[in-house]
């Protein structure tokens, strides 16, 4: 594996959402939401992934996305490239592409719809990281895979060099305990949910790959930030304020409140890829208001 500063690989790392113009990729819009995280403290950028509307993209965009995101950053943040896929040798290419394009490591999430065994997922895993030198990091999140990616299945896949970490997206805190346990401490293990965001880190997390900080990045990486100080109570403060937004971030299908949250700060249009959707009325009120609450508009 080449020469890896773990402690970049922490704080607040933004799922960042793909901006569309009357169907096509929003190249500008893109750069803007990227200067904006960047502007307010994000530590990492994370393109292409689910909030990237990565089920929708081409490959052509995909690539482009990835492309696009490392020549705006500039060396600035952390950039973790999406290359998941549930074909194993559809992932590797998109893995080898965020090396190549200069992606500081790849995310690889968990084979969706064909359900593999804990023994296809290590293999699975295991032939992504043999294909590139950057790190990889695994990403679980069952309840859009199925299957769920257990703590003894993580701790074989964390003896390979270049797995250095996951996103656990699981919705259970208990699991960075277990992880670490089977896996040991210098594993790195960062939240995929923005509502347990301070309790992951509090069992011993590093990060959190966030949705909500998409709309809310300095908030975000301010709560990060404290919990890495051991600012306890300054942390939960922020995540009061950010707990409507949390919840609105997903009151209708995601990206939808994401891009609509975005749209009000004026760095991108709404549009959504079906069979997403744009948000309905009420759902704009949901999301205005988490957004009043935590001071953003």
């Amino acid at each position: 594996m080449m020469a890896f500063d773990r402690s970049r690989l922490r704080g607040s790392l933004t799922a960042l959402i793909t901006p569309f113009a009357k169907g096509a990729l929003d190249e500008a819009g893109l750069k803007r939401v990227i200067e904006h995280q960047i502007e307010n403290g994000t530590h990492g950028l994370v393109p292409c992934g689910t909030t990237g509307e990565s089920p929708t993209i081409s490959h052509d965009e995909h690539r482009r996305i990835l492309e696009l995101t490392v020549e705006t950053n500039n060396g600035r943040a952390f950039v973790l490239g999406g290359a998941g896929s549930n074909a194993t040798q559809e992932a590797i290419e998109l893995a080898r592409h965020a090396q190549k394009v200069g992606c500081d490591a790849a995310m690889c999430v968990v084979p969706y719809y064909n359900k593999p065994s804990q023994e296809g997922l290590y293999r699975h895993f295991a032939a992504v990281a043999e294909a590139i030198t950057i790190p990889l990091v695994l990403y679980n999140v069952p309840g859009r895979t199925i299957v769920d990616l257990q703590p003894e299945t993580v701790a074989r896949l964390s003896k390979i060099a270049n797995i250095v970490g996951i996103k656990d997206a699981a919705g259970k805190v208990e699991r960075v305990s277990q992880t670490r346990i089977l896996a040991g401490k210098a594993f790195i293990q960062i939240s995929g949910d923005d509502p347990n965001a301070v309790g992951y880190n509090a069992q011993g997390g590093v990060g959190c790959i966030s949705v909500s900080s998409n709309v809310a990045p300095a908030l975000c990486a301010r709560l990060q930030n404290a919990t890495a100080e051991g600012a306890w109570d300054t942390a939960n403060d922020i995540n009061d304020r950010l707990m409507p937004l949390h919840d609105a971030m997903f009151c209708e299908p995601s990206p939808g409140p994401a891009k609509y949250g975005a749209s009000l700060l004026g760095l991108c249009s709404p549009e959504v890829r079906l069979p997403v959707l744009e948000l309905t009325d009420g759902a704009k009120a949901r999301v205005k208001a988490a957004m009043a609450h935590a001071g953003l508009i």
